[in-house]
């Protein structure tokens, strides 16, 4: 798995790229959490597009970074995920609670 950061006003904007899983789990939580600590920001979106597959250990982290932004009176907001993604979301019920959008600037205008 490979993440990158940048920072629009104040969304932390991260693409994920490759597998979220049991074996990469922590190192979401950890790159998430340290750029939400460090940089003047309040929302989170997650570009997905070249997310390829997600366990229950993603959501797991997903869920705790929800958790983290919503306790700060953020949001947090899925870009471009694909089918088999898609479907893990709609299963764990994660669509109830994060909004999903077709692009950045979808979301970026649902703010």
């Amino acid at each position: 798995m490979d993440i990158t950061a940048k920072v629009s006003g104040n969304i932390l904007i991260c693409r994920i790229k490759g597998e979220l899983d049991h074996h990469t789990a922590e190192e979401f939580r950890s790159f998430i959490d340290h750029n939400l600590e460090n940089n003047p920001v309040k929302h989170l979106l997650l570009d997905m597009s070249e997310l390829s597959f997600m366990d229950s250990s993603g959501i797991g982290a997903l869920i705790g970074r929800y958790k983290k932004v919503s306790l700060a009176g953020g949001k947090v907001l899925i870009v471009n995920e694909n089918k088999q993604v898609s479907r893990v979301f709609e299963v764990s019920g994660i669509y109830e609670i994060i909004n999903s959008y077709g692009s950045i600037r979808q979301a970026l205008d649902g703010l």
